[in-house]
């Protein structure tokens, strides 16, 4: 590991400040992501700004009645707390499905959403790629690539993004609060990460110098109907294979509102407009249901090893809507409770 400063910042203003004083710096939270890239000489920091003494651990409610998320709210609090738990079960969700519960002590909210990319040629410095070193190549487009992406890349990357909390957060219409020089700015989660482009190597809107601190959950989809699905090789601490993230509301009999997140399928937590448009005012069935996937992933482009991606986040995105979809109890028979009772709480696998 090369040599590098240590500044630890004790207001937003001198965090800044130290950012800038030291071009190539990196914000240092709970690490869990940045020290392993600064281990394999992907990340060589001139200095790390140290931000954990910063007062943003909180979770706030607002007058309006959204939900403020201090950047340094560590995953394991997060998940745990009342207010996501039940106003926000995706969310919970999400974060309990990733890494092991010793990182989720330790990684942060802001720190999450700043992973980057579990690509392995990103994280082997011998190997070509344009994330890592613009203009190198990709060397996982002839090589393994099949955990990678199937939508929205292009011919300078195909990677995709590790987040489940990310998926959650673009489903929920979530925004993310930004400080920098300029003051405070927000944007909307679903747009907070970047498709690669020409500029792979940028995974995020951030500006140079500015730092994440808060997520904003909206009152509009508090204590509406959510889950989150993920598929991976094991039954914990993997990344997904695919994943889905849905928000749901019938009313009078129709889908009322919608969000619907896809993970693990492109450079970006991928909301999925075109199904959500094409469900607005429709019937809850899972004949819809199907349609809307379909419509939404048709722009696919499976690579030589991943086309299985595509019917397994169709299957994800269909079975979490129709298990989302509000039923008439009735009185268990003979043959036991009704299949939308029994076994409603699905594993994480």
């Amino acid at each position: 590991m090369e040599s590098f400063a240590y500044v630890r910042a004790g207001s937003l203003a001198e965090a800044a400040e130290a950012f800038a004083a030291h071009p190539g710096a990196r914000y240092l939270g709970g690490g869990t992501n940045l020290v392993d890239l600064m281990k394999l000489g992907v990340e060589r920091p001139s200095a790390l700004v140290d931000v954990t003494r910063l007062p943003l651990d909180g979770v706030t409610e607002l007058p309006d009645g959204s939900l403020r998320i201090g950047a340094l709210v560590r995953n394991s609090d997060l998940a745990a707390h009342p207010r996501v738990r039940d106003g926000y079960p995706v969310l919970s969700q999400a974060v309990l499905a990733g890494a092991s519960g010793q990182l989720r002590n330790a990684a942060t909210t802001g720190g999450n959403l700043l992973q980057r990319t579990r690509c392995p040629y990103f994280q082997d410095v011998s190997k070509p790629c344009n994330k890592r070193e613009p203009g190198s190549g990709c060397a996982a487009r002839d090589g393994a690539h099949r955990d990678h992406a199937v939508l929205g890349y292009s011919e300078q990357c195909i990677a995709t993004h590790p987040s489940d909390m990310a998926v959650a957060l673009a489903a929920l219409d979530a925004e993310v609060e930004l400080y920098g020089t300029a003051g405070v700015r927000r944007v909307a989660a679903a747009e907070f990460h970047r498709l690669p482009g020409e500029e792979p190597q940028r995974d995020t809107v951030i500006e140079p110098g500015e730092l994440v601190t808060a997520v904003l959950l909206p009152a509009a989809t508090a204590g509406l109907p959510s889950a989150y699905r993920k598929a991976r090789d094991r039954a914990s601490y993997a990344f997904a294979l695919a994943s889905v993230a849905v928000v749901l509301e019938v009313a009078d009999g129709v889908v009322a509102q919608v969000g619907i997140a896809f993970g693990a399928l492109a450079h970006r937590p991928w909301r999925a407009r075109r199904a959500e448009e094409a469900l607005l005012g429709a019937a809850p069935t899972r004949a819809a249901f199907e349609r809307a996937a379909e419509l939404e992933l048709a722009e696919a482009r499976p690579l030589r090893d991943n086309a299985y991606k595509v019917p397994l986040a169709r299957n994800l995105a269909v079975d979490v809507l129709t298990r989302l979809v509000p039923h008439e109890p009735r009185e268990p028979g003979p043959e036991g409770p009704p299949p939308h009772e029994a076994g409603s709480q699905e594993e994480d696998s």
